[in-house]
């Protein structure tokens, strides 16, 4: 009957994570993706920059550096070759897990060494991910929805704070953190998305966070909280120069906190691809994992070449699929070319820059609140009420809240260690495993034979404990967008 109808038969359809959208529509969703992430791009080389003697020139070069960077290995992970690439809707960048040794090896090292040892540490971390990626992907199947809906949970609440920060300013030294015009403007920029997602319909909708962003920056224009310095200041073509501060160094100590650092960003990858993996209705199996791994540890290999630093997935942006429902990898790839003449040309950097960071935390907090949503909706389908799932979330959240709560809670600790524990999304997702593991695994639930609700969540026919993925350009009557997790 397809045939004579002219429709397509159910295994000709495109999984929507494979459809391409009309050049426009392709267009703006691709800058929504680089408007909702392009301040944590940026944001680790003005902390690095200074930390390691750069002028505010050469500082600017490395942020457009970062934003190169960013492109390239955004689209080794929605593009993707041979066994590179998760080929979902995943937006890679600076990841801010390196922030801390960086700028501890800034201030170690004499400013003409400092990068050119980071960078070298970099290479090698991202080489030792890269030959890790196959192993390190088994863990998947210790990422049953009582872990993966935790993870979630704590992405989204761990991002929270971040939204917050750039609703008061984003400089917390600024005369005006905090005013009551920072504060108005995230507030009306946050009623803004809320009614155009209300009122709007079809693509317009799909884009509200692009149009709130747009109407922000435009009413900070009288408001006075809008700085045009960059636009007017910028050149119009800036190429990041191969090695421009030097040729990397190989620095033991340097080296083996840059690759705790990669193994941090590699499991926090994990538990963003298998977010994401539910919410575009094509769960993350091993293989895609695998692929996801290797496009994020090659794009940190490759980074230092162009003088950026280590990649890793932007949890921000799974906020924005979510709320859009555009699954299509296409558009990330789209945004990673975007990503590209950014770093190619700091006057359109400085156009994307012009929004103030009050409107992007109004925004941010929709975003990063709908990341959230999505956890507690995926633990919902963990059986709480059975075993011990619910202690495992209670004791996962709670110390991956720690570095939120209390930021200074680990102040007396080695500060090797605080690589790993400053990040809740990397405690939480550790405590969450293990105790699963304790539990579900080895404890009452494996002595009695009982299946728990975690692993019931994720069983097939062949591996109860490793999700499924459907056929790559196949989708069936549940891939449609209403099938999606509401947020």
């Amino acid at each position: 009957m397809a045939a004579i109808t002219g429709q397509k038969s159910e295994g000709d359809r495109k999984h929507p994570v494979d459809e391409t959208l009309p050049p426009f529509k392709m267009f703006t969703s691709g800058l929504q993706h680089v408007a909702a992430m392009y301040a944590g791009v940026v944001a680790p080389p003005m902390i690095v920059g200074p930390a390691c003697g750069l002028s505010a020139t050469e500082t600017a070069f490395l942020m457009g550096a970062s934003l190169f960077t960013a492109g390239i290995a955004t689209l080794l992970q929605t593009l993707g070759f041979w066994k590179v690439g998760a080929k979902l809707p995943f937006v890679n960048g600076v990841s801010f897990a390196g922030v801390t040794p960086m700028v501890a090896i800034g201030k170690a090292e004499s400013p003409h060494h400092a990068l050119p040892v980071i960078f070298g540490a970099v290479i090698v971390a991202g080489v030792l991910g890269f030959l890790l990626a196959p192993y390190f992907s088994k863990l998947v199947r210790f990422f049953p929805p009582v872990v993966t809906g935790t993870v979630i949970t704590l992405i989204g609440v761990s991002l929270l704070p971040v939204a917050f920060n750039w609703s008061q300013g984003g400089n917390s030294r600024a005369p005006d953190y905090g005013s009551l015009t920072n504060i108005g403007m995230a507030a009306l920029t946050f009623l803004i998305v809320l009614v155009l997602r209300r009122v709007l319909r079809g693509f317009l909708q799909q884009i509200a966070i692009l149009l709130g962003l747009i109407a922000g920056t435009l009413i900070a224009v009288p408001v006075g909280i809008t700085n045009f310095s960059a636009l007017t200041n910028a050149d119009l073509i800036g190429f990041p120069t191969p090695f421009h501060f030097g040729v990397p160094q190989f620095d033991v100590a340097a080296i083996i906190s840059m690759c705790i650092v990669m193994l941090v960003c590699m499991t926090e990858s994990t538990a963003d691809m298998l977010a994401l993996g539910k919410i575009v209705d094509r769960p993350a199996d091993q293989r895609t994992i695998e692929g996801g791994l290797r496009a994020d540890t090659l794009g940190t290999a490759l980074s230092p070449l162009f003088n950026g630093f280590a990649n890793s997935a932007f949890a921000q942006n799974i906020g924005l699929v979510a709320m859009t429902k555009v699954r299509s990898r296409f558009v990330v790839a789209t945004s990673g070319l975007i990503l590209l003449v950014l770093g190619l040309s700091p006057v359109a950097a400085s156009v994307i820059s012009l929004v103030p960071l009050p409107v992007l935390g109004g925004a941010g907090i929709v975003l990063f609140g709908s990341v959230a949503a999505s956890g507690i909706q995926t633990l919902a389908s963990a059986a709480m009420e059975k075993g011990d799932n619910a202690l495992i979330v209670a004791a996962a959240v709670g110390i991956g809240l720690i570095p939120i709560a209390a930021p200074d809670f680990y102040h007396s600790l080695p500060k090797d260690l605080l690589v790993v524990l400053d990040s809740g999304i990397s405690t939480g997702c550790l405590v969450a495993i293990l105790l699963n593991l304790a539990f579900n695994h080895f404890g009452r639930a494996a002595e009695t034979g009982e299946e728990s609700g975690a692993e019931a969540g994720n069983a097939r026919a062949d591996d109860p404990h490793i999700p499924q993925q459907p056929n790559r350009g196949v989708v069936d009557d549940s891939g449609d967008a209403a099938s999606l997790p509401a947020h």
